[in-house]
């Protein structure tokens, strides 16, 4: 067993998703600003100015920051490469995540750490030795198996591989989250088809739509209608991770900054439970399901153990869209939270609410609250339901702010 526990990295692409990292125990987060990186379509991506709260906030709640800078760049885009790498110098950030070779280089003149992105695809012990010259983290090829991970660990050791810092190159995997059919996450399929390429941040997911064949001879049509065949269920390590920290990983990353803050800290809060567990010897079978049942509960399109095991080259989903079992309605807004009461006032603007219900609460800097109502009130009077226009109150033991949002969490 390691000395050290394994880092637990969690994907941040709103500041709501970034304070539900927190509140779930992430020791760091990824996320990306401007155009430079790999989710830059799919995710609200800060900007420049928003570095110095981002850094601020994670340095007092004791969490690394890493900033992705995972994109193919092209000439044009030299200059706001630079001024994104001059920015997370002058703001304190931990590293940048990178695979173009630009960003290594210019990371390196400015003392600036960089992780290598799995988009490298790193998949040898010779790979980890070049690259050793620019990183002391280093994101392996998805579609590795354990043994391979291990076998590189080994080597690493072996040979006294370190980075930039003098210390061993430590490897990070990812853990959970959306996989792609296509080798590291390179594809061309949505440039061809839309004009909009996915190693530059614009994926349209063309892998996870239904498709129809056409034999080109008769023109005779087939409806693939058996399973979305280039769609991916979702990689989930909940239940092997001793396996994990015995192969010799270093970091934990959780996928998904297009995902929704009550994701990130459904996730988040699992597998740091798994983690913890791990290293105090109450990480056993019995645990799993409550864990996989929780994951359930956010968006996945099944879960399957990747190429880690080796049991399976590929397991496909066979509808379209998110599997999760509870589904989050919008129904209203926060006003105001009277701390000595701890009471919180909210606006129904859709929908109705009743007790019993179970909530979600949302906010750039409330994070995601989750609960049940107990109790509800409206002009100082307890009501069984409140409906669409009611200004309502209820118990709540955390701080909300106004217009933070109120969803209502039903059965799928």
């Amino acid at each position: 067993m390691q000395k050290t526990k394994v880092e637990l990295m969690a994907p941040a692409g709103s500041f709501e998703s970034l304070m539900a990292a927190i509140q779930s125990g992430a020791d760091s987060v990824y996320f990306g600003i401007e155009q430079l990186n790999m989710r830059s379509r799919s995710s609200n991506n800060f900007t420049i100015e928003d570095l110095s709260k981002i850094s601020a906030l994670c340095r007092e709640n004791g969490i690394k920051t890493y900033l992705t800078l995972n994109t193919i760049v092209y000439d044009h885009d030299i200059s706001l490469m630079k001024n994104i790498v001059d920015a997370a110098k002058s703001n304190g950030i931990d590293a940048v995540i990178a695979s173009d070779h630009s960003v290594f280089n210019y990371a390196k003149k400015q003392g600036v750490k960089v992780h290598v992105s799995t988009q490298a695809n790193i998949s040898n012990i010779d790979t980890v030795e070049f690259y050793s010259v620019y990183s002391d983290v280093m994101v392996m090829a998805r579609e590795l198996s354990l043994m391979q991970v291990a076998s590189i660990n080994r080597e690493i050791k072996r040979r006294n591989i370190t980075g930039p810092s003098g210390e061993l190159v430590r490897v990070e995997i990812f853990a959970h989250g959306a996989l792609c059919m296509a080798v590291s996450g390179k594809c061309y399929l949505s440039l061809h088809s839309n004009f909009a390429s996915a190693n530059r941040g614009a994926c349209i997911q063309n892998c996870r739509k239904s498709y129809i064949v056409t034999d080109k001879e008769d023109g005779v049509e087939f409806e693939i209608d058996n399973e979305y065949i280039m769609s991916a269920k979702d990689l989930c390590t909940i239940d092997f991770i001793d396996k994990v920290v015995d192969a010799g990983v270093s970091v934990f990353k959780i996928e998904g900054r297009g995902r929704s803050a009550d994701y990130v800290k459904t996730v988040v809060k699992c597998y740091r439970e798994a983690i913890d567990a791990y290293y105090d010897g109450t990480y056993t079978p019995d645990k799993f399901e409550d864990w996989k049942t929780r994951l359930s509960t956010v968006f996945n399109r099944g879960f399957w153990d990747g190429y880690y095991l080796g049991r399976t080259m590929g397991e496909w989903s066979n509808e379209y869209g998110s599997k999760a079992t509870k589904r989050k309605i919008y129904i209203g807004r926060g006003l105001k939270y009277f701390e000595n009461a701890r009471v919180g006032e909210f606006k129904m603007e859709a929908q109705s609410l009743a007790a019993g219900d179970e909530i979600l609460i949302t906010g750039p800097t409330t994070g995601v609250i989750q609960a049940f109502i107990n109790e509800l009130r409206v002009n100082g009077k307890s009501a069984a339901q409140v409906k669409k226009g009611d200004v309502f109150s209820f118990l709540i033991e955390e701080k909300i702010r106004p217009s933070d949002k109120l969803y209502k969490l039903v059965d799928a």
